[in-house]
């Protein structure tokens, strides 16, 4: 009998802290019911790569700095995947980039972000530009050129699955986090 309570107390609580998880990382401004399910999608397709050796396995390469912007937040640690980048797709279920913040305990998956290069690395912005694409009813930001040798310019769209972000779930930086 004890034990029976003693597990049924065990699977309660780690419920509750499963649940209690979900709603720190909730889509607060999502209320479309579409896009809703379409984060959730995100969420189960993403959760393997809290494990970020399981992102390296699956040819996702570390950007190793972490970016910040001060008075902004930061947006982590940019883990890419070139072949995604590179093509012209987009598949919710597949971020070209998974973001991470480094802590005590290692890295921590914080968010993901979608890419749509708009020409090769180190090209300019075309002319004309075409149409910025949307995910989750959101439009992308951009166009952007390049932030750096070997980026291409380029669409994207931040969405923070795993860490609450207060200016909202697709605001680039995150002000709950910090590269310090």
């Amino acid at each position: 009998m004890i034990k029976k309570f003693l597990f049924s107390l065990s699977l309660v609580s780690l419920l509750a802290l499963s649940l209690a998880g979900l709603v720190i990382a909730a889509p607060g401004e999502v209320t479309d019911a579409d896009a809703l399910r379409s984060l959730a999608m995100v969420r189960r397709a993403t959760v393997k790569y809290h494990d970020v050796s399981v992102a390296l396995a699956d040819g996702f390469v570390s950007t190793v700095e972490c970016v910040e912007e001060p008075g902004l937040g930061a947006m982590g640690i940019h883990y890419i995947r070139p072949d995604r980048i590179m093509d012209p797709s987009l598949d919710p279920a597949e971020p070209e980039v998974l973001l991470y913040m480094p802590t005590a305990e290692g890295l921590r998956l914080v968010g993901v972000e979608y890419m749509l290069a708009l020409g090769p690395p180190d090209s300019t912005i075309p002319d004309p530009v075409p149409p910025a694409p949307s995910l989750f009813g959101q439009t992308f930001d951009g166009p952007m050129p390049p932030h750096g040798p070997g980026q291409p310019p380029h669409y994207d769209l931040h969405v923070w699955l795993w860490q609450a972000n207060p200016a909202g779930v697709f605001f680039p930086f995150n002000a709950n986090l910090s590269c310090r």
